[in-house]
């Protein structure tokens, strides 16, 4: 019996093709039933926005809001996802790309749970955000523009990352030396210079309700 070596462990250009053997599992529980159970229709509830804009505050609001009213939710944020799924990448156009891919096949996952999944990243190019809406079914991907004044965000610098880049400390900020690609027909506006934290809340509440989402 051939005894096996380095060589055949080592993975080929072969082995990242799509594998013909791998097939979907369908599994027995619906997300129909997923669904019935949950009490509520599932959805993504994403918020792109310039750093600083509110992004987090907001989404974190309204998953405290959702649970209170016993929808069932998960909070996906651009900070804690880089602590592990993708730990791996940086902040090149190719790795904030693949950044989003990953969150978008993780919150389809959470969709097809039945689960209302609130995502709260920069997201600055159109094309990422086309691509999570792409995956989902029409009306499940609800896009949240976090509309605030560059200088504005600037004044709030939460987390000190517009003082870092304009020292010169880091580089590739979005809305600074990076673009961010507004939204063109977001399902949600918020101004978040002239709307209170309750007030956007309220807004996206709103809109869920009036949905039919809860």
């Amino acid at each position: 019996m051939r005894k096996f070596t380095i060589q055949d462990l080592t993975p080929t250009k072969n082995d990242f093709v799509k594998n013909k053997n791998i097939h979907w599992q369908k599994p027995k529980v619906s997300k129909e039933q997923r669904t019935k159970n949950k009490g509520h229709r599932p959805a993504v509830i994403w918020f792109t926005g310039l750093p600083g804009s509110g992004k987090t505050t907001i989404s974190r609001e309204l998953e405290e809001k959702l649970c209170d009213m016993g929808v069932h939710t998960y909070l996906l944020d651009g900070d804690n996802i880089r602590h592990g799924l993708c730990k791996d990448l940086g902040f090149s156009k190719k790795d904030r790309d693949e950044n989003i891919r990953r969150i978008g096949e993780v919150a389809k996952l959470f969709v097809d749970a039945g689960i209302v999944v609130i995502c709260a990243f920069a997201s600055p190019y159109k094309e990422q955000r086309k691509m999570v809406r792409n995956l989902l079914s029409n009306g499940e991907f609800i896009e949240v523009f976090v509309k605030c004044p560059l200088e504005i965000c600037i004044q709030r610098d939460p987390k000190g990352l517009y003082k870092k880049a304009f020292a010169g400390e880091i580089k590739g900020l979005t809305g600074l030396d990076d673009p961010y690609e507004k939204p063109e027909s977001p399902e949600i506006t918020l101004e978040t210079d002239q709307l209170s934290i309750d007030e956007c809340v309220n807004k996206i509440l709103n809109f869920l309700k009036t949905k039919k989402f809860i």
